[in-house]
């Protein structure tokens, strides 16, 4: 265990004689909460403080640079490999060896023009939290104006400690030092499980939060190197349960007979694509839409995409027994040539990846679905909205109008004019009680999670009773739809215009979100319909349109699509309503817009649904004529 403690100090050591500026970066766990006035920008952190007022629980990174000999130090690759100093594995052991094997070289060649940044992670309390700590401090120093002892006993440091008067006392390893700008940054690591196979894999990580993607030409350039230069199998995260999916099977038979049929009508068509691919990539598709839609990191590569940095993750998985030393200086070999020409490839750009897309859909390692092919389906779906809303208010105002001229003038409970209908304020009053609602019930985890040993399903139901009373008691105050006599129409109308405005703001922040809402909300808005008025249909378009209405209100609850993207992704089709809880708080521990998305859009918008189903439709007006 003891040469597991003086890790760093190792490390440092052997960058030491490389000739590296070497310094040491020690950090504070954070622990993250749900803060409603934060949401985006928290940095609550949780730290293990000893009776004597020193901080005791913290990591170390150890951080190497070399100066680029060709370079005027303006810009730097940073190479990063994690491990856990309180308990190494041997795939971290690994991991080390690549990463200094790769220095080493880089240590000596003369025609690098960026500096080099070794970041030998401390992973203790995870990979992001190490490399977010470290890069938190690169590009936002911190000046301490209170004492601040750190309980350590670094290597050759002794303590450090920060006085009111602004002195310090500390090693030159202790001092924080810097490279150029980022240019973009490679973080490999070698997997904990071993792939037996007939060759050696890597599996690449690049979604971070909110959607965020590094530049294509990044992932490309690590493609070909790997499977071109090195003989390496590129995977990327799939979900694993449609690879074995017989319903996916079968559409892929029928697409692929369809390809062969116009083929022969047209060879110049290149609709060839067979079963295996089209399983394949629509399950690669499926998970990258997913973990972009559920905007939290992949990996500690997110970090860097925080800060405009493309990054990607590469996590090795080798075909042999880790213990096979010959095998295993074959892939050293083989890892560090992929890491050296990836770095030769940033090293001879003049400026930063910008030429290719940020904005994508991974389909596979090579293979990827750009904004300009997704964002048509998008416009389509959104584009009927307006329309849809405004005949619903045209055809609300002109039988406003017929009532106002049996009517006399001067009544001032129905908001009503001469010549013109005030009518959608009342609409509008609903969607503002919703939308207060709406906010309500996304604070109320704050306060929930304040209750002491509790468990997650507990949490849920107290979530799901209070946000039942919170709206009761806003129908108390404000009055509900139905006691205000708002028309189905305008109510759909608002519910409508709400879901544009919605989806077009969350568009802007992770259109993956707004892809997958839409494909819910838009169906579901369209063809909801009073219960009352689909029953005095025939009966095949009443069953029709009943069933589609029940089958599209179930999917659009938030739980019930969370049992759909569990049961797409893990394959489990259980129903928990604790795990929706802890769905949720890792969205908000994450500062995810998604949650804002689900109570601040989908929800509301969902509820306005349910109200016009349920709505009586007995309209004004017929009161008016009996009169």
């Amino acid at each position: 265990m003891q040469c597991y403690r003086d890790m760093p100090e190792f490390i440092a050591q052997q960058m030491t004689n490389l000739g590296a500026e070497v310094y040491y970066h020690e950090f504070l766990p954070q622990s993250k909460h749900f803060h409603p006035l934060k949401f985006f920008t928290s940095t609550a952190s949780s730290m293990a403080v000893k009776p004597n007022g020193t901080y005791a629980n913290f990591g170390i990174n150890t951080i190497g640079i070399i100066r680029a000999p060709r370079g005027d130090g303006k810009e730097a690759i940073v190479l990063v490999t994690p491990y856990n100093s309180q308990r190494v594995q041997s795939n971290e052991l690994l991991s080390l060896a690549l990463g200094f094997s790769v220095f080493s070289l880089l240590s000596r060649a003369t025609w690098l023009s960026k500096d080099i940044v070794w970041l030998s992670a401390d992973s203790q309390f995870g990979e992001y939290a190490a490399v977010s700590a470290w890069l938190n401090q690169y590009h936002n120093p911190m000046f301490l104006s209170h004492p601040v002892i750190l309980d350590t006993k670094m290597y050759g440091a002794n303590k450090i400690i920060y006085g009111p008067d602004g002195t310090t006392e500390k090693a030159d390893h202790m001092s924080f030092k810097r490279a150029g700008t980022m240019a973009a940054a490679l973080i490999f690591k070698v997997g904990e499980t071993r792939k037996y196979g007939d060759r050696d894999s890597v599996t690449m990580y690049a979604e971070a939060s909110n959607g965020q993607m590094p530049n294509l030409d990044l992932l490309n350039v690590v493609h070909y190197l790997a499977v071109h230069r090195q003989g390496f199998r590129v995977n990327i995260e799939t979900f694993s349960s449609l690879l074995s999916s017989s319903w996916l099977k079968v559409i892929a038979e029928v697409f692929q007979n369809l390809g062969s049929v116009l083929r022969k009508i047209n060879p110049d068509w290149k609709l060839d694509v067979t079963v295996p691919d089209y399983v394949e990539g629509t399950a690669n598709l499926a998970n990258s839409m997913y973990n972009q839609a559920l905007g939290v990191p992949t990996g500690s590569h997110g970090a860097f995409r925080d800060y405009q940095v493309d990054a990607v993750s590469l996590e090795y998985s080798p075909a042999f027994h880790l213990r096979n030393e010959n095998a295993k200086s074959s892939f050293l070999l083989r890892g560090g040539r992929l890491t050296e020409g990836v770095v030769r490839s940033v090293n001879n750009l003049l400026e930063k990846f910008h030429q290719s897309f940020f904005l994508y859909f991974l389909a596979a390692p090579s293979k990827f679905i750009s904004v300009g092919v997704y964002m048509i389906p998008f416009a389509l779906l959104l584009a009927p909205l307006p329309v849809v809303a405004s005949a619903l208010a045209d055809d609300s105002k002109a039988k406003g109008k017929s009532v106002d001229d049996c009517k006399t003038r001067g009544d001032a409970d129905d908001l009503q004019i001469r010549g013109g209908s005030w009518k959608w304020l009342k609409s509008a009053r609903v969607l503002l009680v919703i939308q207060i609602w709406a906010v309500l019930v996304s604070l109320l985890p704050y306060y929930i999670s304040q209750i002491p040993s509790a468990m997650a399903i507990q949490y849920a139901v107290i979530w799901a009773v209070l946000s039942i009373i919170i709206l009761i008691a806003l129908y108390a105050m404000f009055g509900s739809p139905y006691c205000a006599g708002v028309e189905w129409k305008l109510l759909k109308a608002t519910m409508i215009t709400s879901i544009t405005i919605g989806l077009g703001l969350m568009s802007i922040i992770n259109f993956a979100t707004a892809q997958l809402g839409a494909l819910i909300l838009i169906p579901m808005c369209l063809f909801s319909l009073p219960l009352k008025v689909q029953l005095e249909m025939k009966l095949l378009p009443r069953t029709v349109l009943l069933a589609s209405n029940i089958l599209l209100t179930v999917l659009g609850f938030p739980p019930a699509a969370f049992l759909i993207m569990k049961g797409l992704s893990k394959g489990s089709w259980t129903l928990d309503i604790g795990e929706f809880w802890s769905w949720m708080e890792f969205l908000w521990e994450w500062s995810s817009a998604t949650y804002l998305y689900l109570f601040l859009v989908h929800l509301p918008c969902w509820l306005l649904c349910i109200h016009v189903l349920l709505h009586p439709c007995h309209p004004p007006e017929s009161k008016v004529k009996q009169e």
